[in-house]
């Protein structure tokens, strides 16, 4: 038995390396020259002047935190401000606002089930989902990815009287999307929950980036909660879960990660509200991101994704790495999936389209993706 942690922690390093899944911090500059397809930064409105101006305000403001948890002194004005914008910007009654989407998501399953209950997730939830899951002290059943039918029969086959089903709006990793009328009808006919994460589905999907909840015609729908981050179309940080007001006033009282946590800091917050303005005045820029991730899934030779992420299978991990590598040294910034994000055998470049690519970027990205993804895929390199 190896109880020495320096020994173990080598072994498990090595083991790490050796399957290829050894992961390394690169810390980026504040100007950079690379093309970004690799971060969530879906409308980009990061370096906006107008969300980096509102941050700077609300720094003068409120100053640089909250100073504490949302029910000591972390809620400001804006806080309250930002949750009312963002549950009307979906059709919701309330919003709640978390120091992150992660948060929210374990904050809002936790609070929602617990012992005598029943958790359905979907085998492609997002990994926030998986740790809710395990804490939420529920019975928890995964059901195939995307299988409706698999959900109806665990909700209908349960002998807890209350159950929850999550699910991601569009999954993070294929970027396809969930089927949220079905399983709506499914957990409405059991009488169950769906708690949809619309991560990657606000700013991208439904009418001027509504998300695909408001999509599918379910806004406001009573047994429907949405969770949602900050972090991606509204370029800041931070987490929401945009419900009904009973569901608001329960997580205050019970939500650990309410509860417990610093409040989210008010530059996220100014920076949150205004990315939010802008999508509000300019609706068409959902729609240019979906046209770009059209563009560069033609030139990955990958069918037309429904949502920014174009997702580019090449197999092992090595293979996968080394093009992330080879599209970095060409000045691509991409994302490099292995496991355990997916399962094994398809590791992948994870590419995600912005609204604010310009031509000149998009013939960049034809020429470099068409060169690193040819080697990848042992094939003569060919004109995108």
């Amino acid at each position: 038995m190896n109880t020495d942690l320096s020994s173990w922690l080598d072994e498990r390093a090595a083991d790490r390396a050796t399957a290829g899944l050894h992961r390394d911090l690169r810390p980026r500059p504040p100007v950079s020259a690379s093309i970004d397809l690799a971060s969530n930064d879906y409308l980009g409105l990061v370096h906006h002047p107008e969300v980096m101006e509102a941050a700077i305000e609300s720094v003068r403001r409120w100053g640089t935190g909250s100073t504490g948890s949302r029910l000591v002194t972390g809620t400001t004005t804006e806080h309250e401000e930002l949750e009312a914008e963002l549950a009307d910007f979906v059709g919701a009654e309330a919003g709640l606002v978390f120091a992150s989407g992660y948060a929210a998501n374990l904050g809002a399953v936790t609070a929602l089930s617990g012992r005598g209950s029943l958790v359905v997730s979907d085998a492609g939830s997002h990994a926030s989902l998986v740790d809710a899951c395990r804490l939420s002290r529920a019975r928890v059943e995964i059901a195939p990815h995307r299988d409706v039918d698999a959900v109806d029969r665990l909700l209908s086959a349960r002998t807890e009287e209350r159950a929850l089903v999550l699910t991601d709006s569009v999954f993070s990793a294929d970027g396809d999307l969930a089927p949220l009328a079905e399983l709506h009808r499914v957990t409405r006919y059991n009488g169950a929950v769906l708690i949809v994460d619309e991560a990657h589905g606000l700013g991208v999907r439904g009418t001027g980036g509504r998300g695909l909840v408001e999509e599918v015609g379910l806004s406001g729908a009573p047994d429907l909660v949405i969770t949602a981050t900050l972090s991606k179309a509204f370029a800041a940080q931070g987490g929401a879960v945009l419900a009904g007001e009973n569901v608001r006033a329960h997580l205050i009282d019970t939500a650990r990660t309410f509860i417990f946590d610093t409040g989210l800091a008010p530059a996220a917050v100014g920076a949150a509200r205004a990315a939010l303005r802008l999508l509000r005045a300019e609706p068409e820029m959902a729609g240019r991101v979906l046209e770009r991730a059209a563009d560069i899934a033609r030139i990955a030779g990958v069918g037309t994704p429904d949502s920014a992420v174009v997702s580019v299978v090449l197999g092992e991990t090595h293979v996968a790495h080394e093009a992330a590598q080879a599209c970095r040294a060409r000045g691509l910034e991409v994302g490099c999936f292995r496991p355990p994000s997916v399962p094994e055998g398809t590791s992948r470049l994870r590419l995600t389209a912005r609204a604010d690519l310009t031509a000149a970027e998009m013939d960049t990205i034809a020429t470099v993706l068409g060169e690193v993804l040819a080697g990848a895929r042992g094939l003569d390199a060919v004109p995108a």
